[in-house]
């Protein structure tokens, strides 16, 4: 039998009548007197609409053009991130250096910050820099905001949402 036949007709399974209405993204079956729904993976969920309408909502904000621009600029400019991957390379090996308990050459250090400095005067650069940063505080905050809501069980206060407070009961005195 169609499957869309089967979803949308009235059937007795141990005499229990299952009748499943609606659009046929879910087949509804019965045992004894528990229903079970069996969601077909095609088909999106209430929480995957709602994510993807976040979703759409984050890139429609003028923030977000701003942000992309910045980036995209950042990326097609071959010499900004040249100079930008370099610096971090360098920070890396200087990192793991000193993590090793080597000692930093202070010709090392110098080098490094004079690279630094140079790509703190290129606008472009800055302007990732400072792109990246609002994009960290932005999923930082809906990251926060899903986060309390899965824990409390109710969207949260703005005091839940405080640094250092755990929620109502927490009992950690923050």
């Amino acid at each position: 039998m169609d499957l869309t036949i089967f979803i949308r007709r009235v059937k007795f399974i141990n005499t229990v009548p299952v009748t499943c209405f609606g659009a046929p993204n879910r087949l509804r079956i019965a045992f004894g007197d528990r229903m079970c729904f069996i969601f077909l993976r095609f088909m999106p969920t209430i929480i995957e609409e709602k994510t993807k309408e976040l979703c759409e909502a984050i890139i429609a904000q003028p923030e977000m053009t701003a942000i992309r621009k910045r980036i995209d600029t950042f990326l097609a400019d071959d010499g900004t991130r040249g100079q930008y991957e370099a610096l971090m390379s360098k920070g890396q090996a200087l990192q793991e250096k000193q993590q090793q308990g080597r000692a930093l050459e202070p010709a090392e250090i110098s080098d490094f910050e004079t690279k630094r400095e140079a790509l703190l005067k290129n606008p472009v650069a800055t302007g990732f820099l400072d792109a990246q940063e609002e994009l960290h505080a932005m999923q930082n905050s809906i990251q926060k905001r899903i986060t309390k809501t899965i824990e409390l069980g109710r969207l949260p206060v703005a005091a839940d949402l405080e640094e250092g407070s755990c929620g109502h009961g927490c009992g950690c005195h923050h």
